[in-house]
């Protein structure tokens, strides 16, 4: 397989319309200091968390414990209105709903919330569109139009979780309690704004959804530097390495970030991850039919993995229109698993929700922009 014209895109395009400060941008003291900032006492923004975070409210007029005539111009300052639903589309019998989201500048975004028996889990966007440009993906294809705002990221979750304390998915109310940053864009490329929105989760009440860190999940395609600096922040978040091949020639063409980390270098990041947070990592490979499947790549991966602490999550391509690229023959797959298993590697096979519902990263926003052009 020839190497196709790399363009790799690490700093977000000029943005033409700044997108408004939100409370979540900020740090627990840093909202009491723009509190103060606006003429404000400081506990006032620590009531606004309160309702935010703890009672997921997004109408002034519930914030009963802040006199009325001073709600509406609060909400404004702390908590502007920094996403619109598009539509909504379900399946699984409406476990699965993906929500299309229009930003404050009319940029479209994706997240996926899916209930199960034992969790619901939201699967949430850092970046309008990606620069990472892997050709299987259709965010990649698609490029990056910018970053989003930690506000931007954490309207989404917060958007997820009151969608489940309203019991809007069938089986009546639950709580949110799984997120992945594993939606349009890549995560450690938005690395300030993805930590601020992984603090917003984790912060106990009322600076944040007081949510374990055990049940956050962060993607990478292989950002080194990225990790190493998540490595020390010390939240111990399940990192997700995007490997996809365990050899370097096939990971250039697929994983074009290759050509400035290795595999060798990704995972050695990753062991000094875990090692330091004793989580164990995932490592995500995207099963492409006669392209990476083969059973000797397998082998290898398997070998790669033995002694170290790694999980690995195979997932059936979720194929984008007129791609060539397709999901693997379920006698490969479970060869793949075979042979994996072999090798004592920890292997599961994703399910495959949200096929129905244009499921894969950025094609509900791709639609949605030729329905509108």
């Amino acid at each position: 397989m020839t190497l196709p014209e790399i363009k790799l895109v690490f700093d977000e395009p000029v943005q033409r319309k700044k997108t408004p400060k939100h409370l979540a941008d900020y740090s627990p003291q840093e909202r009491r200091e723009v509190a103060q900032e606006l003429g404000l006492p400081a506990f006032r923004a620590t009531q606004v968390a309160t309702h935010y975070f703890s009672h997921l409210s997004d109408d002034p007029q519930t914030w009963s414990d802040i006199p009325a005539e001073m709600r509406q111009s609060i909400a404004a300052a702390l908590t502007p209105k920094l996403i619109e639903l598009v539509r909504s589309v379900t399946c699984d019998d409406g476990m699965t709903r993906k929500d299309l989201w229009k930003l404050h500048d009319g940029v479209l975004v994706e997240s996926v919330l899916m209930r199960y028996t034992d969790r619901t889990t939201v699967c949430i966007s850092s970046q309008a569109g990606c620069g990472m440009n892997c050709p299987f993906c259709a965010t990649g294809q698609a490029g990056l139009t910018r970053n989003l705002s930690a506000g931007e990221i954490t309207e989404q979750i917060v958007a997820a979780a009151r969608t489940c304390a309203n019991g809007e998915l069938p089986g009546g109310p639950t709580r949110l309690s799984n997120i992945v940053f594993m939606g349009m864009g890549e995560p450690l490329a938005n690395y300030n704004a993805v930590i601020r929105s992984v603090r917003n989760i984790t912060d106990p009440s009322p600076d944040g959804l007081g949510i374990s860190a055990r049940s956050v999940t962060v993607s990478t395609v292989g950002l080194v530097n990225g990790i190493e600096k998540l490595t020390e922040e010390g939240i111990a978040v399940t990192l997700a390495v995007s490997l996809h091949t365990p050899d370097d020639e096939l990971r250039n063409t697929l994983v074009p970030i290759n050509s400035r980390w290795k595999i060798r270098e990704v995972l050695a990041a990753a062991d000094a991850y875990e090692k330091r947070t004793g989580r164990r990592y995932s490592i995500e490979y995207a099963l492409i039919r006669d392209i990476n499947d083969q059973s000797w790549r397998s082998d290898l991966l398997g070998r790669l993995l033995k002694n170290r602490n790694a999980h690995v999550n195979l997932i059936p391509l979720n194929p984008t229109p007129g791609s060539k690229w397709t999901a693997s023959r379920r006698e490969d797959e479970a060869e793949f698993v075979r042979i994996l298993e072999s090798y004592g590697v920890p292997v599961t096979v994703r399910d495959t929700r949200g096929r129905e519902i244009d499921g894969a990263c950025g094609q509900l926003a791709a639609a949605e922009k030729t329905r509108t052009d």
